[in-house]
């Protein structure tokens, strides 16, 4: 019983920002007994999951846990409508082939977290199943139960509004599409980011008139990095979860320092306990960068394994203790969005913006923690992170 309560309780809390219609409500629900259906949903609009999604995949892998039904939604049909939460400008659509080669690794990922076979496996489901049948009548149907008003409130169409922006119509479809999900699945709740909290809660508003059934909400923190902007394929901050070990273990290296204790609570297994003693140990005097060997190590374990965890700490540390490889590392403060060519050429790592242009042509630029080459010659700063200029210049870079 005391281990119940205290999943129950990591549940309601660990990486939780709000919960409909209250934690008491939910709380409740879990103690009764009773099965529930719970969903989270994907639009595939990138051809891989990342660190960010996640978050929520853990919550419903709690839920899982519990032995409660969990379904993961691929919405390839509300994929190709777009999203707007946080857009300041319209998408760009995607047709369906791209929806679906996007998705085909999302089931193998996500099973990193969630089970989809053995005991009370994970449902797959694609929302093209209810809204792509749907006729003008069910369309119309579905949108007398929300107004004009509910809808231009939000803060993103005000911004757009306020900038001279357009707004599309098929812009103010999504919410309730998305929303109709949740009565097409028939759940009892739904588990998303914060930034999805309106989406989710029109759902919730259809489920109380259309099937008289109360939903409940979880709203999931958010990965941000230093600038408070999400860690995802939009800000070209992500963390891939088909990266290689060593790609993986170096990108988490790279955060910044105040993302630690939230990849911690987001992204890892590891007990709040530990969390709460890395923490203390962080506040006693800890160097950051031992916390993080610990992150970036939980963090690739789970998508990889343990040994391949290690492997990539060994490789990275090959890399960035031997001294008589890669000499003295000179640091450079930056501003978010600053060209690379500007840094390099300010600190004096290479003899002129020319110089700069032909190492990237010649594939001698690099991230030195990811491996990964850098070919834009206007590629911008938006993490920390280490550069490596042929086999000897490397450059700490520091927002």
């Amino acid at each position: 019983m005391a281990d119940l309560e205290k999943s129950i309780n990591e549940l309601l809390t660990r990486g939780v920002v709000a919960i409909y219609p209250s934690k008491e409500f939910l709380e409740s629900k879990l103690k009764s007994g009773e099965k529930l259906t719970i969903y989270h949903g994907v639009d595939p609009t990138g051809p891989t999951l990342h660190v960010g999604h996640s978050v929520p995949l853990f919550k419903l892998a709690q839920f899982q846990q519990l032995g409660h039904q969990i379904i993961f939604l691929i919405g390839d049909m509300t994929a190709t409508i777009g999203d707007p939460t946080d857009k300041t400008a319209a998408r760009v659509p995607l047709t369906r082939e791209e929806v679906l080669e996007n998705s085909k690794l999302y089931k193998k990922q996500a099973s990193k977290i969630i089970k989809f076979s053995g005991e009370n496996p994970a449902k797959l489901r694609y929302n093209s199943k209810w809204l792509a049948r749907m006729t003008l009548a069910d369309t119309f149907k579905v949108y007398s139960n929300m107004t004009y008003a509910q809808t231009i409130k939000r803060d993103m169409f005000q911004k757009r509004i306020a900038e001279g922006k357009d707004l599309y119509l098929h812009e103010f479809m999504y919410p309730m599409m998305q929303g109709y999900d949740s009565v097409a699945l028939d759940v009892d709740g739904e588990i998303g980011g914060s930034d999805q909290t309106f989406n989710m809660l029109v759902g919730r508003d259809l489920m109380k008139k259309l099937k008289n059934k109360e939903k409940f909400v979880v709203c999931t923190k958010l990965l941000v990095d230093a600038s408070g902007k999400k860690m995802g394929k939009t800000e070209g901050n992500m963390v891939a979860l088909d990266e290689d070990a060593n790609q993986m273990f170096g990108k988490v290296m790279s955060w910044a320092d105040g993302l630690i204790l939230s990849g911690f609570e987001l992204c890892t297994r590891l007990p709040m306990e530990k969390i709460q003693e890395i923490k203390s140990k962080l506040d006693g005097g800890m160097n950051p960068r031992d916390a993080k060997f610990i992150l970036a190590e939980e963090i690739t374990a789970i998508y990889h394994s343990q040994k391949k965890a290690r492997e990539a700490k060994k490789n990275f540390l090959a890399v960035f203790s031997d001294k008589s490889r890669m000499g003295e590392v000179k640091e450079a403060k930056a501003e978010m969005g600053e060209l690379l060519i500007d840094i390099v050429s300010r600190e004096k790592l290479v003899s002129s913006k020319s110089d700069f242009r032909r190492l990237i042509v010649e594939g001698a630029v690099s991230n030195a923690e990811t491996k990964e080459k850098i070919t834009d010659p206007f590629f911008k700063i938006t993490s920390n992170l280490i550069i490596r200029i042929g086999p000897l210049r490397f450059l700490k870079i520091k927002i």
